[in-house]
């Protein structure tokens, strides 16, 4: 896959990640799709399978009342795509013992992208 197409599915991904448009996500992963987020060094959530990819991404819906990633950087490797992102969202909802409803929340972070069969095969976000 050439980098434009790689370049697309991410971007493709983002816009429907920021739209929170779950069915738009879910088009450019492939069924087997393996996703992990990290915070710091903390395994904070996973999926295997889109099915609980779809699932996560509805939970996570409900948390934010607006959010935006934004890339502001692509690194190409063999392995795949390391996008530089900036992040921020509004909570939907108090997190128990942290941030109250109503909370800008703004992070810095990584996303990596590894792809097979012209689909998104591996996300892994790392703040």
């Amino acid at each position: 896959m050439d980098e434009s197409t790689k370049r697309e599915l991410i971007e493709r991904y983002i816009a429907a990640y920021n739209d929170f448009d779950i069915e738009e996500m879910l088009a450019v992963l492939a069924p087997d799709i393996e996703f992990e987020n990290y915070a710091g060094d903390e395994l904070t959530n996973s999926a295997s399978g889109i099915d609980e990819f779809r699932l996560l991404a509805e939970q996570a819906k409900r948390f934010f009342t607006e959010r935006l990633q934004r890339v502001t950087s692509l690194t190409f490797s063999e392995e795949g795509v390391t996008a530089e992102i900036d992040y921020r969202g509004r909570l939907a909802q108090d997190i128990p013992g942290g941030p109250k409803e109503g909370s800008l929340i703004e992070l810095n972070g990584t996303t990596e992208f590894t792809f097979g069969g012209g689909r998104i095969i591996k996300i892994i976000d790392r703040s």
